[in-house]
């Protein structure tokens, strides 16, 4: 049986290359994807566990340190959770790949898996807008807009860029189905477009959305960041000298966002072109196959790149950490101490 390859943050999130979907290509595979597969899910697994485990690390330090979050710490927990769910979903892609992309799992998750893949790609690019708008008005325009800058203000925000991913994501729970392939000998999950103009404009449309938009507003608010840091008179204020400490922190996730993201998207455009027919050339189709798959898969290593930087290069952060640390260092004698004061005069009682 042939390897099916899997495209599954490419424009259209589909296996390829299927008869039957939108993506397939007119040149000839001269790409030995065996190779490439063999060891992909072994990867995917790595970067599964520890993406669940230093994401949940990071929710429950900004969860249980007794101070609020601040918004910049709203943003991240946020952007943490989206990781979350994209880790928390690629071990079953893991086992399609495995399987030789037979999908175990049934419809229902063949939808919802493939929706939080998809909804981590939107919110977190949008969770960074956020975040670059949040560190735009904390030093460029601190004085005139420092009321728009509340948790309450934050929590909506971050509201409304899960509704926003959930409705760019949406076609996927029209359109993914568990389907049996007759070429490849598999029941694949897939996407299965109505017709083909619908699969481009439907790319086109998150190009602009998911990338485009988002990246010129980040863009800018990240060039005038880097022109209020340079102004040396703010050393002066203890409040921006502290505003600049949550800055680094951001300017270093938003650095290796983009560093693991942009390929992807870039690459990504090159696909819609390639499938518009726009791009007729062989060689270019079968690179752009190729490097859709490696970035997509850099793409996914975000997620665990976030929690890393956020110990690394967040003081505040680490703070916070040691402080949540010494509360349960506290907390956890004090209750052996009560819950054997309480046996003891249980004792006493029955005697």
């Amino acid at each position: 049986m042939s390897t099916v390859q899997p495209n599954i943050l490419a424009a259209n999130l589909s296996t390829t290359p299927f008869p039957d979907v939108d993506n397939v290509s007119h040149c000839p595979d001269t790409i030995s994807w065996d190779i490439f597969y063999s060891s992909l899910h072994i990867y995917i697994f790595i970067l599964s566990t520890l993406g669940i485990l230093l994401n949940i690390f990071v929710l429950l330090v900004f969860c249980l340190h007794k101070k609020p979050c601040t918004v910049a710490e709203i943003y991240l927990s946020n952007l943490a959770a989206a990781d979350l769910i994209l880790v928390s979903c690629l071990p079953f892609w893991a086992v399609n790949i495995y399987n030789n992309f037979e999908w175990p799992f049934g419809t229902f998750l063949c939808k919802i898996v493939n929706l939080g893949i998809k909804m981590n790609a939107y919110c977190s690019i949008y969770f960074l807008v956020l975040v670059s708008i949040d560190r735009y008005l904390a030093l460029v325009h601190a004085m005139s807009h420092g009321r728009m800058r509340r948790p309450k203000y934050a929590k909506i925000g971050c509201l409304l860029v899960w509704l926003f991913g959930l409705v760019l994501g949406s076609p996927v729970l029209i359109f993914r189905k568990v389907q049996y392939i007759v070429d490849y000998d598999v029941t694949a999950c897939i996407n299965d477009y109505p017709f083909i103009n619908f699969s481009l404009f439907y790319d086109v449309m998150l190009t602009i959305f998911s990338f485009l938009i988002p990246i010129s507003i980040i863009a800018y608010c990240t060039l005038k960041i880097i022109q209020a840091l340079k102004n040396k008179s703010m050393d002066r204020f203890h409040t921006e000298r502290t505003e600049k400490k949550a800055t680094t922190l951001i300017m270093a996730v938003l650095g290796a966002f983009l560093i693991c993201w942009v390929p992807f998207h870039l690459i990504c455009i090159l696909d819609v072109l390639c499938r518009a027919k726009v791009i007729l050339d062989c060689f270019t189709n079968n690179a752009v196959e190729f490097c859709n798959q490696i970035f997509s898969y850099l793409a996914f290593f975000n997620s665990v790149l976030n929690p890393v930087l956020y110990v690394l290069v967040g003081k505040n952060f680490r703070k916070k950490m040691w402080e949540v640390f010494h509360q349960w260092a506290i907390t956890r004698p004090v209750t052996s101490d009560s819950t054997r004061s309480h046996l003891s005069s249980t004792l006493k009682t029955t005697v």
